[in-house]
């Protein structure tokens, strides 16, 4: 196991380094033509909410993706995300975007409790919205990837909320760590709580019969290494599980982030990739 990343950048200490431009672009971008209901409670506490994108002239229900943001589990918001809700509800997908317990007022395992949860409501409430409850993508980026790769590797935690991961149709992880040190510097307090490290890894709980997996990643990543998708993809591989690794050419751990805002230097395979993966309905168990 490796540290996510070499050192932590002194932006990731105060806030996501695309932050300060989402929120500029966010306040640019138009929304016309996509439905947005904010602050849906999937849970009892302040940051158990979630906003939902939809098509405003769909019809029949819409395959969902519920995405999960980044921040090394201490920053976060989903109004910050806006800008990747518009673009998928305009892909024909209902779009759930969650916000979830953060460092310090959790650690370690409680926002995979979180994000099980929020999987748990998108699921139960999707036909009220004009959605498919059984074609839920689980997507996230970064930290957000962990999480929604842990959510399909563990059933643990889908199904203590009720649910389970053999339901989901699919899990789609950008720039994501799935196999590193929690004791490095960035992430050290997150992780302090597990009394076995390897527990917090999601290399350590493949099995092989994860729902289809898509590990995307930029090879010139020097936050989140690359290793840890080829490592994860080649051990689900040898178990007999499905997974997709795509790596992109000279594209960072933010710049596969921004392929989903309207830039004109945004790389479309990214988008187009994803859209693919959950517009595909499972095949087999």
């Amino acid at each position: 196991m490796h540290d996510i990343a070499v050192s932590e950048p002194a932006t990731a200490r105060r806030r996501l380094p695309l932050c300060s431009p989402l929120a500029l672009l966010n306040r640019l971008l138009s929304d016309r033509g996509v439905a947005i209901t904010s602050g849906l409670a999937y849970g009892p506490l302040p940051r158990h909410r979630l906003d939902l994108y939809r098509p405003e002239a769909a019809s029949g229900p819409l395959p969902v993706i519920l995405f999960l943001y980044g921040g090394s589990w201490k920053i976060g918001n989903r109004a910050d995300y806006r800008f990747l809700g518009i673009r998928l509800a305009r892909e024909g997908f209902a779009v759930a975007i969650a916000d979830y317990r953060l460092y310090p007022e959790v650690r370690f395992p409680d926002f995979l409790e979180d994000c099980a949860a929020a999987t748990a409501w998108v699921a139960a409430n999707a036909a009220r919205f004009g959605a498919d409850p059984g074609a839920i993508t689980l997507a996230g980026h970064s930290a957000g990837a962990y999480n929604a790769v842990m959510l399909g590797l563990d059933p643990e935690w889908l199904a203590a909320a009720g649910w389970s991961r053999e339901r989901l149709r699919g899990i789609i992880g950008l720039a994501g760590p799935y196999d590193f040190a929690p004791g490095g510097d960035l992430v050290r307090e997150v992780f302090a709580s597990a009394a076995d490290p390897a527990i917090t890894q999601p290399v350590h709980f493949v099995d092989g019969s994860n729902p289809p997996l898509l590990l995307l990643t930029g090879r010139h990543d020097w936050l989140v290494h690359a290793r840890n998708s080829s490592v994860l993809a080649t051990k689900v591989r040898a178990a007999g599980g499905p997974v997709h690794l795509k790596s992109y050419r000279a594209l960072g751990h933010i710049g596969i982030m921004m392929a989903f805002a309207p830039l004109p230097w945004a790389r479309r395979a990214v988008v187009r990739d994803v859209v693919r993966f959950a517009a595909t309905p499972r095949v087999g168990p």
